[in-house]
């Protein structure tokens, strides 16, 4: 059966309108996004196959170009569809931080940087240089490493901001492992960093560990 002889409550599109996109299952967001099934299966059963195909939506949607194209009721075109909406997924959580307004919500500064740096397979040290107001000036990824560790350098990350006239940072940076616990390394280098930047007034308002599915926060954890 076609998906406009379904009931109109059970359409995803209609769904979608009338009850917003986080009723949807995955599948029915997916098949909204995919808009055609192929012969003998609608939208939501392609969609389905999908998913079990790739193991879950995070993996379909950081598929690389090669597989995602293969698959049946995929293809070049939807694959730039797919990374034109990721990209203004991205870009919409950076402008909720540039828009100059005082970061006070870690809830939005955690799922900026988990967008950013969790799918990295090695890995990277970031920072969100701010004003004395808190307002966001840039958000920079400093250095890259391997899966082992990110070489981190006091002295210029303190040049960065000071170049920048921060007046307080966030730190953050990714476990490829999956695990956002912090290592006893990564307390050591914050330490450090604090060390380097108060010599110049600047305050390190949080250093972020961002892991698979969740976050770490130093400050929330009482370590700064």
């Amino acid at each position: 059966m076609a998906i406009r002889d379904w009931p109109k409550a059970e359409r995803p599109r209609e769904k979608l309108l009338a009850r917003g996109p986080q009723a949807l299952s995955d599948a029915e967001l997916l098949a909204i996004f995919l808009r055609t099934g192929v012969k003998g299966k609608t939208a939501v059963d392609l969609a389905r196959d999908l998913l079990s195909q790739f193991g879950s939506l995070r993996a379909l949607l950081e598929a690389d170009a090669t597989r995602f194209i293969q698959c049946k009721g995929l293809g070049t075109a939807k694959y730039v569809l797919l990374q034109a909406a990721l990209e203004m997924a991205r870009r919409h959580l950076r402008e909720t931080l540039e828009r100059g307004e005082t970061i006070t919500s870690p809830q939005a500064t955690c799922a900026f940087l988990k967008r950013h740096l969790r799918d990295y397979p090695y890995e990277v040290f970031a920072a969100l240089f701010l004003d004395t107001r808190h307002r966001l000036i840039r958000y920079e990824e400093l250095f890259r490493g391997t899966v082992d560790g990110a070489s981190v350098y006091p002295r210029e990350v303190a040049k960065r901001a000071l170049d920048l006239r921060a007046a307080a940072v966030i730190f953050a940076h990714n476990h490829p492992s999956g695990v956002a616990e912090p290592s006893a390394c990564d307390r050591a280098l914050t330490a450090r960093l604090r060390e380097a930047l108060a010599l110049f007034d600047i305050r390190v308002l949080d250093h972020i560990v961002v892991g698979d599915s969740e976050t770490y926060s130093f400050a929330e954890h009482g370590l700064l």
